[in-house]
């Protein structure tokens, strides 16, 4: 049953989900139902539900309910983006103000790229993407750059999953062209989005690297086409990569040897 937007099981259950965060010893199914303002029977099947995907935990002996192990991954993931953007900021503001274009923070989600941040550009006409908004992986820069670090298995399966979308008459459009940037990228250190989004828009990325060696997210410059000119992209390039690497090595990763 919804009410304006609202799915009344998923609230609900939410609000269990609430009250166990507020019981470091567990809480009893009476407790529970009482504070979320629910039948005993419907917290149950509520509760049973949420064990079953690991939000929430049963203890027999006790007869009291716990958070799951699977509410501290998804806290834990949350936790990951705050730091990765607190971490970013500053270098995001360096290297807006080195190239006068907007900067970016992104990362991959179910063959998305997500942008979690962004420092505007200062100039009257500038590219937005506002924290949340979402790509096709190839026709970003900053979801080029992250997943040139994949196998090639895994890029392939990724293509295969969610295909390539044409969001302009410069989109990837094949496989042997995906092949080539993936060459190029690797090669270079950055990758590019040559107006594959939005017409008129160019975008060059670069990619952070965690402690463990893996990608975690890219940042990019993105600005017009009339300003950012096809011949000045490998020296973008390259600064983009060098703001990449001073803010992985800020983060404790450690880049790639080029």
């Amino acid at each position: 049953m919804e009410n304006e937007g609202i799915v009344q099981s998923v609230d609900r259950a939410l609000s269990l989900l609430e009250g166990l965060a507020q019981a470091p010893d567990g809480a009893r199914l009476s407790d529970l139902a009482r504070g979320a303002g629910l039948a005993v029977s419907t917290a149950h099947r509520l509760l049973t539900t949420l064990e079953r995907r690991g939000f929430a935990q049963f203890d027999p002996g006790q007869s009291r309910w716990h958070v799951g192990r699977k509410a501290f991954t998804v806290g834990v993931a949350y936790t990951r983006w705050q730091n990765l953007i607190a971490s970013a900021l500053p270098y995001l503001r360096r290297l807006r103000d080195l190239t006068r274009e907007t900067a970016n923070l992104g990362v991959i989600e179910d063959g998305e790229v997500v942008t979690l941040v962004q420092v505007e550009s200062r100039e009257i006409i500038r590219a937005i993407s506002p924290p949340g908004g979402r790509a096709p992986v190839m026709t970003s820069g900053l979801g080029k750059a992250i997943i040139a670090t994949w196998p090639d298995a895994d890029i392939a399966a990724l293509v295969a999953r969610h295909g390539l979308p044409r969001m302009t008459r410069h989109s990837l459009q094949d496989m042997a062209g995906v092949w080539q940037e993936m060459q190029a990228i690797r090669a270079s250190g950055f990758a590019y989005d040559n107006e594959e989004f939005t017409p008129g828009l160019r975008c060059v990325a670069a990619t952070v690297w965690s402690a463990g060696g893996e990608a975690v997210g890219a940042i990019s410059i993105s600005g017009l086409a009339a300003r950012i000119a096809a011949e000045d992209m490998p020296l973008i390039g390259a600064r983009v990569r060098a703001l990449a690497d001073d803010l992985t090595k800020a983060m404790g990763g450690t880049p790639p040897a080029r």
